[in-house]
C-alpha cells in the first residue's frame, strides 16, 4: 500500500498544485481579515475539475501556510494576519522592534513546521484512539477547557490585571451581542436590524488589531519612520530552536490535544500553550518584551492543529475546525465522505492524506525560508505607502468576511475604538480577542450542559474530564500566590 500511495502523490502536478496552495495559503493568512479558510472556499471550485488527490494536495496547503502566514504580519506591523497568530504578536512584535523581525519570522516558521510535522506523526500513530478520546468531549468537556482558555488572560497582561480585566470583559460584550441560539431572543441590537445576527469576529479582529494602526499613523503622521536593520545575518539555527525542546515538544502536544476536539481550532491552542510556557518559565516577566519561547508556543502550537483537526475528521466524519469542514464538503464533492468506515474502506486515501500533510509541511519550510527576507522587508516600507496599502487590505478583507458593507463599518467603529480607547488608555489587546474568540463558544457549552443535567451544577464535577479541567483553573489561579510564597521563602533563607 506504501508503494501506491507514494506512487500517487509523488507527481509533478501534484507538487505544482501543493506549492500553489502553500503560497496561496501564506499570502492569506498574512492579509488581515483573509483566512485560509477563505483561501480554501474560493479555489474550491478549482477542485471540480482535478481528481481527489491534486484537490487534497491544493487545499491541504492552502491550510497549512494559511495557517503560518499569519505570524507574517503579526510579527511586522503588530497585525495578526488570522485569529491563530493573536498570540504571536506579543513577543514577535517586540522581537521586530528590537530589529531582530528576521529572526523573529526564521522562529515562526521553524516552529510552524515542527508542530505541523509532529502533529502528522501522532495523526498516522495513534489517529483512531485520539478521536475515540476527543468523542468524549461533551458540553461539560468542552465548558472546562474553554475556562482554560479565559484564565490564560491574567498571564497576558502582566501587571495590568485591571485593563486586562477591562478589555476581556468587552470582548465578552461583544460576544453577546445578536440572536440568542437556544432561544431566538434578540439581544443587544440597539434597534440595528443587522446585529441580530451578532458581530462577526474578522471585521472586529481587523478593526481593533490593523485598523486601529493605520489610524495611528495618520493621527501620528509626523512621526518619522522607524528604521529596521538589516536582516541578512538574522539567521535562527535548528539547534537554537531545538534548545527549548521543552517548550516545543510541550505547546505541540497542547496543540495536536486541542486540534484534536472538534470545534476548538488554532487560536486557542496558540494562547493555551503560550500561558502554559510563561507559567513553566523561570523568567515569566520576560515574555511580552520578544523572546524565542513567546513565540515558539504559539506558532508550534497553531500548526500542530492542522494535523490534529484531521484526526476527528478522518476517524468520526466531525470536522476539528471550519478549515477542514470546508475540506470535508470538497472531500465528500468528490464523493468520498470522511466518517468512522474511512480507515475500513478509504484507508489508501487516508494514509494519502498524511503523506500531503508531511510533503505540504516541507513545501512550506522551503518556501518560505526562501522568501523569508522579502517577507521581513515589509518592515521598511515606508509608513506612508505600506499603511494606505494595509487599510485597503482591512476593508476588503472585513467585506470579504461576510460579503457585506455592514462589516466594513463595524471594522471602521472597532479601529477607532481599538485606538481611541484600547491604546489611547493602554489597554491589552490580547485579552479583547481571547475572550472574543472564547466567550460564545463558553456560553453554548455552558448552557448545553446545565440543560443536560436540568440546570444542575454537578455536571461539572461528576465528568472526570470537566473535573480534571476545572482543578486546572483552580490551579492557574493559585500559581501566582504560590509563587510568592515560595520567593519570601527564599528570600527568608
Amino acid at each position: 500500500m506504501i508503494g501506491s500511495i507514494l506512487a500517487s502523490l509523488f507527481t509533478l502536478e501534484n507538487f505544482l498544485v501543493m506549492n500553489l496552495g502553500v503560497a496561496v495559503g501564506i499570502i492569506f493568512g498574512a492579509i488581515p481579515g483573509l483566512s485560509a479558510v477563505i483561501g480554501i472556499t474560493l479555489l474550491l471550485p478549482i477542485t471540480y475539475s482535478l481528481s481527489i488527490v491534486p484537490s487534497l494536495c491544493l487545499l491541504i496547503g492552502v491550510y497549512c501556510g494559511g495557517v503560518y502566514g499569519g505570524s507574517i504580519t503579526a510579527i511586522l506591523i503588530d497585525t495578526p494576519g488570522a485569529p491563530a497568530a493573536a498570540c504571536t504578536v506579543l513577543d514577535g512584535h517586540p522581537m521586530a522592534k528590537k530589529g531582530k523581525a528576521g529572526r523573529a519570522l526564521n522562529i515562526a516558521l521553524r516552529a510552524s513546521f515542527f508542530g505541523g510535522i509532529v502533529s502528522t506523526v501522532l495523526l498516522i500513530v495513534c489517529g483512531p484512539s485520539l478521536a475515540s478520546f476527543a468523542l468524549k468531549f461533551g458540553p461539560a468537556e468542552m465548558f472546562g477547557l474553554c475556562l482554560i482558555g479565559l484564565m490564560v488572560i491574567p498571564s497576558v497582561v502582566g501587571n495590568q490585571p485591571t485593563k486586562g480585566f477591562l478589555a476581556a470583559l468587552f470582548g465578552l460584550f461583544v460576544t453577546v451581542i445578536g440572536s440568542d441560539i437556544f432561544t431566538g431572543m434578540t439581544r443587544l441590537s440597539f434597534g440595528v436590524s443587522q446585529l441580530q445576527g451578532g458581530i462577526n469576529l474578522a471585521p472586529t479582529m481587523i478593526g481593533i488589531f490593523a485598523f486601529s494602526q493605520v489610524i495611528k499613523k495618520v493621527y501620528n503622521s509626523h512621526a518619522k519612520d522607524s528604521t529596521v536593520q538589516d536582516f541578512k545575518k538574522q539567521t535562527y539555527p535548528w539547534k537554537e530552536l531545538l534548545s527549548h525542546w521543552k517548550t516545543l515538544i510541550k505547546s505541540t502536544l497542547i496543540g495536536t490535544g486541542i486540534g484534536a476536539i472538534p470545534g476548538t481550532g488554532p487560536a486557542l491552542a496558540a494562547f493555551v500553550s503560550y500561558n502554559a510556557a510563561k507559567e513553566s518559565s523561570k523568567h515569566p516577566e520576560e515574555f511580552g518584551t520578544g523572546i524565542d519561547e513567546g513565540i515558539i508556543a504559539p506558532e508550534s502550537a497553531n500548526n500542530a492543529v492542522t494535523g490534529a483537526a484531521f484526526i476527528p475528521l478522518l476517524s468520526l466524519g466531525i470536522p476539528g475546525d471550519t478549515a477542514t469542514a470546508v475540506l470535508a464538503g470538497a472531500m465528500t464533492i468528490a464523493g468520498v465522505a470522511p466518517g468512522p468506515t474511512f480507515y475500513s474502506t478509504h484507508a489508501s486515501l487516508a494514509y494519502t492524506i498524511m503523506a500531503i500533510l508531511v510533503v505540504v509541511n516541507i513545501f512550506m519550510l522551503l518556501q518560505a525560508s526562501v522568501f523569508v527576507k522579502m517577507f521581513a522587508r515589509i518592515a521598511v516600507v515606508p509608513t506612508s505607502i505600506l499603511f494606505p496599502v494595509v487599510g485597503i487590505f482591512c476593508i476588503l478583507g472585513a467585506y470579504a468576511s461576510g460579503n457585506s458593507m455592514f462589516d466594513v463599518w463595524v471594522m471602521i467603529i472597532f479601529g477607532f475604538i481599538g485606538f481611541f480607547v484600547f491604546e489611547k488608555f493602554n489597554l491589552p489587546k490580547a485579552p479583547f480577542i481571547i475572550a472574543r474568540i472564547l466567550g460564545s463558544m463558553t456560553e453554548v457549552n455552558l448552557r448545553r450542559a446545565l440543560q443536560l443535567s436540568d440546570n444542575g451544577p454537578m455536571i461539572f464535577f461528576t465528568h472526570p474530564i470537566s473535573l480534571i479541567c476545572i482543578l486546572i483553573c483552580i490551579f492557574i489561579v493559585c500559581l501566582p500566590l504560590i509563587r510568592k510564597i515560595r520567593m519570601k521563602r527564599v528570600a527568608n533563607q
